[in-house]
């Protein structure tokens, strides 16, 4: 693992350790409100602390887990923990709007009594907007950092924030019209979009967990490669990324002269792969399916001193996110429709 990549793992820890501490401390800030207010709507904000609590913690152990390197009972890493984690948070997220959903039920039936709710409304506020900061920090380190943990956490904590405007929205109705079924409605609303994000949140990580095609990393891939291509891959194409976390293991199908031996493949891959993964950002691998060239190619291969070149080369080929997608190499290249050897 290179220094940027130690880097990484130190960042995504330091990260998991803020996260834990603001979420206990603005847990109890949450909790005291309630007790203070009486509200049910406050009772499910602080409900869903608990949940931030849980997961920060549990991404916290995933991310020290996850970061350990391939070995040879994992031989693609542990990164795949961290989707794993991302589940269970999504699920304690549905789970908390559900208990919100049966509190409010019991409140908008029974009735409640509210008090000291302006000063409960400016204390939710301020908590929701360090709840804001917080899921913007994690969702920024996850992303420079390559932590789907973090990322997950970071999109729960900014729907805090929603959750804690909903809130005040709720209470301050209630102080305005003095009308105490606002309060639990509110709880409701908020549950319900509780359980939207939790659901959400399990169905992209299951995605990561199952290897869903992912067309921002084939994007960034064409980036790289087009980049770094050098004299004699001629084209790229069927494409398949396995995501372990920062671990990528990548299969790609590539187009080579067919004159070049094991040698000079060798050392024309190795380069290649090299100066692309020291830019791509993830630590991995890259198996290659060779694919031998034919005459058709030869006005896209900018090979010098071919012995079998028979046109002379006009411009590269593009790495097209289309080609790396597709399991067969571009239309106008396919041997079934050339007939030249």
């Amino acid at each position: 693992m290179n220094k940027n990549l130690e880097k990484e793992k130190r960042y995504r820890i330091i990260a998991a350790i803020i996260s834990v501490s603001v979420s206990v401390l603005l847990m109890g800030i949450k909790f005291w409100v309630q007790n203070l207010t009486g509200s049910n709507a406050v009772f499910s904000d602080a409900m869903e602390s608990i949940v931030n609590v849980l997961a920060a913690t549990l991404a916290l152990f995933i991310i020290f887990y996850a970061s350990k390197p391939a070995d040879q009972d994992h031989p693609y890493g542990h990164g795949k923990a961290e989707y794993f984690s991302s589940i269970f948070e999504g699920g304690l997220i549905s789970f908390a709007g559900l208990l919100i959903i049966i509190e409010a039920i019991s409140a908008l039936i029974k009735g409640s009594e509210l008090k000291e709710l302006s000063l409960g409304s400016i204390i939710v506020f301020a908590v929701g907007v360090v709840n804001l900061l917080l899921g913007v920090f994690l969702i920024s380190m996850g992303k420079k950092n390559k932590s789907s943990a973090l990322i997950a956490s970071g999109k729960h904590v900014i729907s805090d924030f929603y959750t804690s405007l909903g809130v005040v929205l709720g209470l301050l109705l209630v102080k305005w019209t003095g009308q105490t079924w606002i309060d639990p409605v509110a709880a409701l609303i908020v549950a319900s979009l509780l359980i939207f994000t939790g659901i959400k949140v399990i169905r992209e990580s299951i995605g990561n967990l199952l290897d869903e095609e992912n067309i921002a990393t084939l994007e960034h891939l064409s980036k790289v490669f087009s980049k770094h291509a050098v004299n004699g891959i001629i084209q790229i194409h069927h494409v398949k990324v396995i995501r372990s976390g920062y671990y990528h293991h990548i299969d790609a199908h590539i187009v080579l002269p067919e004159f070049w031996n094991i040698k000079m493949v060798h050392e024309k891959i190795y380069q290649f792969e090299k100066n692309f993964l020291n830019d791509y950002g993830h630590d991995g691998e890259i198996n290659y399916h060779l694919d031998p060239c034919r005459r058709v190619y030869c006005k896209v291969c900018d090979l010098k001193d071919c012995p079998i070149r028979q046109e002379p080369f006009q411009k590269r080929l593009p790495v097209l996110l289309d080609d790396l997608r597709s399991k067969e190499e571009p239309p106008e290249f396919r041997e079934e429709n050339h007939k030249d050897h």
